[in-house]
């Protein structure tokens, strides 16, 4: 079993018990949405020392947690699952806890770290012309990119900011772009 350093930051306990299946590995469950003042102030401290990596659901209530966390601690890491990777076999919501072994070996393999600088390096026009912010495929196409890019998905609003945090360079950017325009073409 790999051993994570970093102490992952999970929505519950099922979270952490899926975790435990694959890893040697110390979680934060954050209760749902319920994230609580002396939850945050522990993951801020344990940031501190051992660094934290913000696994949640691809939800709402997921990203409403990840950037209350990431407000909090902005040196917190970032893994993400797709929607279609957190879909439960049976009953269930959503969540990390129904990811396969596959996927999260993939989310955690793919850390992303974000930049504090968050400059700029993709513009709104470039974002536009790729069919990204408006038209029919756009959510789509904002979807694949989060895959291609491991940044998770985003509406149309955050894109901008999420490829800043995570430093994308334009060549990543087109080369993901170049991926995904075939896909739609064999379609």
């Amino acid at each position: 079993m790999k051993k994570i350093k970093e102490v992952i930051v999970v929505e519950g306990k099922d979270d952490t018990r899926r975790l435990k299946e694959l890893f040697i590995v110390d979680t934060i469950e954050t209760n749902g949405s319920e994230l609580s003042k002396e939850t945050l102030k522990q993951i801020k401290k344990i940031s501190e020392s051992r660094g934290v990596i913000i696994l949640t659901d691809p939800d709402y209530s997921g990203e409403m947690i990840r950037k209350i966390i990431t407000r909090e601690v902005p040196n917190a890491k970032h893994a993400f699952i797709t929607k279609a990777e957190g879909i439960p076999k049976k009953n269930g919501s959503l969540g990390v806890e129904h990811a396969s072994d596959q996927a999260l070996f993939r989310a955690l393999n793919n850390v992303m770290t974000p930049n504090d600088k968050e400059e700029v390096v993709i513009n709104s026009k470039l974002l536009y012309e790729y069919g990204l912010t408006i038209g029919n495929n756009a959510k789509k196409r904002r979807q694949y990119l989060g895959e291609k890019l491991n940044i998770g998905y985003t509406n149309a609003k955050q894109l901008q900011k999420r490829l800043a945090m995570f430093q994308i360079t334009e060549k990543e950017f087109l080369n993901a772009m170049k991926e995904i325009e075939k896909e739609f073409m064999d379609e």
